[in-house]
Parts: C-alpha cells; sequence; structure tokens
C-alpha cells in the first residue's frame, strides 16, 4: 500500500487522513443502543489492533478527547507497527466560573499535555458556545490559546459552526487550524454543503474536516469521493472505523480516489446481486 499523501500543519507533518474515535468511544449519532454495542465492543486490544492499520499505512495521526483508554491503545499501536502517533486532541473545559475543578481550563490543558498532544483544538462544545454572531468575534479565545502554547501545543479550534473559520480568520486569531464538519449529506452541517465548501476554500489554515461519511450513513465510496475531490491539498479528513478492515478499506478508496482512479474494492455480496455476476 503506498504511503498516503500529507500536509503541513504549524509547521507539523500530518497525513491527509486522519483516524476518527467516535467508533471507538461509543459517539455514534445514530442511538443510544449505537453507542451501547459500541462501548461495549470496543476495547484496548480492538482499538490497537486498528490504529495499527492507521499506522502502516503512515496515517499517524488520531483525533480524540482526552482519554486514558484511548491512550493506553496508542501506545500499544506505537509499539506494535514502531512508529509514532501525532495526538489532536478535542478538550471540554469550564468557560463560566463553578463548573467541576477537575474541568478547569488549566487542569484540561494540562491532561492534554501529559498525553502527548502535538494539537490542542477546544471541542465544538467550548468553540460554539464562545462566537458571538453579533460582534463577529469568539470571545475570551486568545486566553485559551495562550495557555495552549504556554504548554508546547499547537491550538485550533473545533466547531460545528462554520462563522467560527470566518471570525477566526477575521480576527487574525493565534491558531493553526480547523476542525469543521463537511460531508455530502449535510449531516449535523448549519448551513449548504456549498456554502461549507467556500469557507473552507476561503479559510487562511488547513481545515481537519470531520464526518465524512455522515455517521454512517452515506457509503464510504459516496462520503469519500465528495470530500476528495472539494478539498484543497492542505485541507485534511477524519475519519472513523470500528474494525481493521474498515480501517484498511476507508485508506485504499481514498488513496484511489485522491489518484483519480476507478477504486477497485470488492464489493458486498447479497441474493439480491445474484443475476449481476
Amino acid at each position: 500500500m503506498a504511503e498516503f499523501p500529507r500536509t503541513l500543519v504549524g509547521g507539523v507533518s500530518l497525513p491527509r487522513l486522519i483516524a476518527g474515535t467516535n467508533w471507538f468511544l461509543g459517539y455514534s449519532h445514530t442511538s443510544l443502543a449505537k453507542d451501547k454495542f459500541i462501548k461495549e465492543y470496543q476495547d484496548q486490544a480492538r482499538i490497537a489492533k486498528i490504529l495499527e492499520v492507521f499506522l502502516e499505512a503512515g496515517i499517524d495521526a488520531v483525533m480524540a478527547p482526552p482519554s486514558q483508554l484511548l491512550e493506553s491503545a496508542i501506545r500499544q499501536a506505537e509499539d506494535r507497527a514502531g512508529k509514532g502517533m501525532i495526538r489532536i486532541l478535542t478538550p471540554i473545559f469550564n468557560i463560566t466560573p463553578g463548573g467541576p475543578a477537575d474541568q478547569e481550563p488549566q487542569r484540561m490543558f494540562d491532561l492534554c499535555q501529559e498525553l502527548d498532544a502535538s494539537f490542542c483544538l477546544p471541542h465544538q462544545a467550548v468553540t460554539d458556545a464562545l462566537i458571538d454572531r453579533r460582534s463577529g468575534t469568539i470571545r475570551d479565545l486568545g486566553i485559551y490559546t495562550s495557555m495552549i502554547r504556554e504548554r508546547g501545543m499547537i491550538p485550533g479550534l473545533s466547531t460545528h459552526m462554520p462563522e467560527a473559520v470566518v471570525y477566526a480568520d477575521r480576527m487574525g486569531a493565534d491558531i493553526d487550524t480547523y476542525i469543521q464538519i463537511y460531508n455530502a449529506a449535510g449531516f449535523l452541517m448549519q448551513v449548504e454543503a456549498d456554502w461549507v465548501m467556500r469557507i473552507i476554500h476561503e479559510a487562511k489554515k488547513p481545515v481537519m474536516t470531520i464526518k465524512p461519511l455522515a455517521a454512517g450513513r452515506l457509503l464510504p465510496v459516496v462520503g469519500l469521493a465528495f470530500v476528495w475531490s472539494t478539498l484543497r491539498e492542505q485541507d485534511m479528513v477524519t475519519i472513523g472505523t470500528t474494525t481493521p478492515d474498515e480501517a484498511k478499506e476507508v485508506i485504499e478508496l481514498s488513496l484511489d480516489l485522491l489518484s483519480h482512479e476507478q477504486p477497485d474494492n470488492q464489493l458486498q455480496r447479497t441474493r439480491s446481486k445474484n443475476s449481476l455476476n
């Protein structure tokens, strides 16, 4: 398998495909039952085997909330593959007084540093709560980016709101990347896909897109064909997988699509397709 194409973010070389973690940690965006299944099915060993597939393909970056389970799985995969993995962490923290003591910004940034994060992007739950549409600004952003820099991590913003990219660029915010939802189904996107496409293309920094398959609502070839054909060369796609075979499939599909080749992945077989053989 060919090495995956790379881009540069904040001076760090990153693969253009990033391992996502919703299908490791139980965030299905489908149902509580599906979340429960994921959490019961996945364990450190299974997660490590999936991450090892990404590492063997040169995809050495993972995006996740701070998680001791995930960190243990990452280290196991690194040991097996003999390669390191870049951590892109998305912490949630208090933005008003009176929250849980263990979720104060200083504590959460310290935790990300302890987990060897190279990138620290406040999660959507933080970022979007700070967006002020009236003034066209992101409140207190400089306070948090300074704290992230002080700990040797690269700051960015994780958001569901396309305004975050526009406002941060306009403010000249001290960030090096964004996480933005982008998929052909418009799933969880607050404006139409063509609007988000334009915003990504005009962004001053590389964009890490998420949910390319709309949390399983799109076939892999459909969702990946859309994002890879409409993103810039500096932008990235983050994708979650449940098994090593799924990881291998999305990697191979992505390589074919980026090379403008017809995907030659093995198709699923059902009785209704017998007449097509």
